[in-house]
């Protein structure tokens, strides 16, 4: 007679199946809000899509690119990244009312005007051409990063691309008006060719942050790749690539490069130099197949700790050693309680990291983390992430973070973020002023007519053994498909404090796959616009036209130019500035953002909704100097736009 005890073990494997389908029925069937409620939530938004002004003769024709013989069977796949977009002040007018973004149509870097800019601040769209430095076919650009890297007052951009290293655009002085004459095409990696060609590595960049992770105003490098070293898009290429070989624990990637910002000179022959740190960050950590990365400032000490979002396994938290001259991270991992799942607990999730943003969802005067992730119903529905900071200051961050512990919470779901489609960018910013984050989010993947998830799903149940070898792939080629009809997700915050996707509502509803997301205010009226990048379509820009709107309080911050520049703007972004402002009881905290997320970059404002507060505001800022001295200063401040010069105090001008 077979015991019950027998009876039990043969049964556990179908009862913990059973399970798993009720779970897995469960969250497909997660109740969604009503048409009334997002109709709702949707009141008082009002954005107008307005086209992008491109170079003239300008003539987008491309749908996949060309790739390495190995890749041949699975060129979409590889050809569904480097789509980017970028807002900044490139005339140092205070107005983010220029753009610069990759087009995949064409893999050209295109700098151009937004839609909204007055007059005054338009130019003729024109293409970056790094020309004399050495390129060929096998390159293609991947993402625009605007920063001011020598520090003399005008913007420089950083394009980075698939098949070498960066290259940096310096900003020339003495040169009127913008135009592809005003910048100086620079390797970030120093190279010689004696023959013209290109001899350096072959990176594949899809991740760049700018911080000032050393303390001392200088804006420093995280340059992150995704593919290892080899020839991914040369149809001529050495059969030296590689796929990952893990869908939940790949560490084979490109890995990151850490520059620590050197020296640099402005005028009409401009020049920066940085120095690669390769131990900065351990390097059993530093190998993942990386799609984006931000830092902030966690614990007040004011070098901001790092996220880095990677595809195929775990995300990693580097809490920030560094001292001066010498740049060092560990990693920081969250705690597991009996309920929570492996992939809750940061640090030990085997989720797709797509996006990641730092922002204050909840205005507890600490930063939070947004990240996207895979989640497609009866595709690979994973999770986004919404890392709540459980830390009660910046001090116990401090203790914890040294420790190895990160203090987060997930909580998507309980904020009603957890599953949108394919993600990738996501970004928080209040577009009505009201003292609450809204939430935007980029979606899609292949875009085709023949559905391939089955394809997919049957790879994901093969051995790890498998997975790097591109040959035991399936067949992923233009007309396949794979979550290609997911529109761009706009979500707002109900008076719940539960989120609700209301991109229907507003009209946002195309669905050719979205990439890289940019924000910033292109007026100076205190409204945030946006600019989408998408896979293989033109960008878009929407005009922020809400008239229902809040106070506002938007700061521009600068520190001093580089001894010798003559800066045409009121100085270099303050990198690494943080500042909390509290009005009507309630804190909240953001910094100058330079350069987080995917393909998308914000612009250098500093922005907040005051809802219905009309008084002044408690403000404090904090920020380094270009000694490594930590400052911070209160002040009382109306709505409005207000500009400052940080350097041993806050001065407005």
């Amino acid at each position: 007679m077979t015991s019950f005890a027998s009876l039990s073990r043969r049964l556990a494997p179908a009862a913990v199946a059973l399970v798993a389908v009720a779970f897995a029925y469960y969250l497909a069937r997660v109740p969604s809000a009503s048409a009334a409620t997002r109709q709702q939530v949707a009141s008082g938004y009002a954005f107008s899509k307005l086209p992008i002004a491109m170079p003239p003769g300008y003539s987008p024709t491309r749908t996949i690119r060309e790739v390495n013989p190995q890749y041949e069977h699975l060129r979409s796949w590889i050809s569904s990244v480097g789509a980017s977009i970028a807002m900044t002040d490139l005339r140092g007018t205070g107005r983010a009312d220029a753009l610069c973004l990759v087009d995949t149509r064409t893999d050209q870097t295109v700098v151009t005007y937004a839609p909204t800019a007055p007059v005054s601040d338009r130019f003729t769209p024109f293409v970056l051409n790094p020309a004399p430095l050495p390129m060929d076919a096998a390159m293609a650009p991947m993402g625009c990063t605007p920063g001011d890297l020598n520090l003399d007052g005008r913007m420089d951009l950083l394009v980075t691309y698939w098949g070498r290293t960066p290259v940096l655009f310096l900003a020339r002085s003495g040169v009127a008006g913008t135009s592809l004459a005003g910048y100086q095409p620079t390797e970030l990696v120093p190279a010689v060719s004696v023959d013209g060609r290109y001899h350096g590595p072959r990176w594949n960049t899809n991740a760049v942050n700018v911080g000032d992770y050393e303390g001392n105003g200088h804006p420093d490098l995280l340059i992150s790749n995704y593919f290892p070293d080899s020839d991914v898009l040369d149809p001529q290429g050495q059969p030296n690539v590689s796929m990952n070989t893990s869908l939940s624990n790949a560490t084979n990637g490109g890995g990151a490069h850490l520059l620590r910002w050197y020296g640099a000179r402005s005028g009409p022959a401009p020049a920066v130099q940085y120095v690669e740190e390769p131990t900065a960050i351990p390097y059993r950590i530093a190998t993942g197949w990386t799609l984006a990365i931000a830092s902030a400032d966690l614990t007040g000490d004011g070098r901001p700790e790092i996220y880095i979002a990677n595809d195929f396994g775990k995300d990693r938290l580097l809490y920030n050693r560094s001292t001066p001259g010498h740049l060092r991270f560990t990693e920081a991992i969250g705690s597991r309680a009996p309920t929570t799942p492996k992939s809750f607990v940061l640090g030990l999730s085997s989720f797709k990291g797509m996006g990641v943003d730092f922002a204050d969802l909840d205005h507890t005067g600490k930063f939070d983390m947004l990240v996207s992730n895979i989640t497609t119903a009866w595709g690979l529905e994973e999770s986004n992430f919404t890392w709540m900071n459980d830390a009660a200051n910046e001090a116990q961050m401090k203790t914890s973070l040294a420790a190895g512990e990160a203090p987060f919470t997930q909580q998507a779901q309980e904020k009603g973020l957890a599953w949108t489609g394919w993600g990738w960018d996501v970004k928080a910013a209040d577009f009505l002023n009201r003292g609450r984050l809204d939430v935007v989010q980029a979606e899609g993947f292949i875009q085709g007519h023949t559905n391939r998830w089955p394809w997919l799903q049957e790879m994901a149940m093969n051995n790890d053994v498998v997975f790097a070898n591109p040959s035991m792939w399936p067949n992923f080629r233009p007309g396949d498909d794979i979550a290609g009809d997911q529109p761009f997700a706009f979500y707002s915050q109900g008076n719940d404090g539960r989120y609700v996707n209301i991109n229907a509502q507003l009209g946002m509803t195309g669905t050719v796959p979205s990439r890289g997301i940019a924000i910033g205010d292109s007026r100076g009226n205190g409204n945030l616009d946006f600019a989408i990048a998408r896979q293989w379509g033109a960008p878009e820009f929407y005009a922020n036209e809400s008239t229902a709107t809040g106070h506002y309080l938007s700061l521009n911050l600068y520190q001093p130019a580089l001894a010798g520049a003559t800066a045409p703007s009121a100085g270099p972004p303050a990198y690494g500035a943080t500042v909390r402002v509290t009005s009507a009881g309630r804190t909240q905290i953001s910094q100058l953002d330079g350069g987080s997320g995917h393909s998308g970059k914000r612009s250098f404002g500093v922005h907040f909704g005051l809802g219905s507060e009309a008084g002044p505001s408690d403000v404090q800022l904090q920020w380094s100097d270009s000694g490594g001295r930590l400052h911070r200063q209160n002040l009382r401040l109306a709505p409005g736009t207000h500009t400052f010069v940080l350097s041993s105090t806050a001065r407005e001008v």
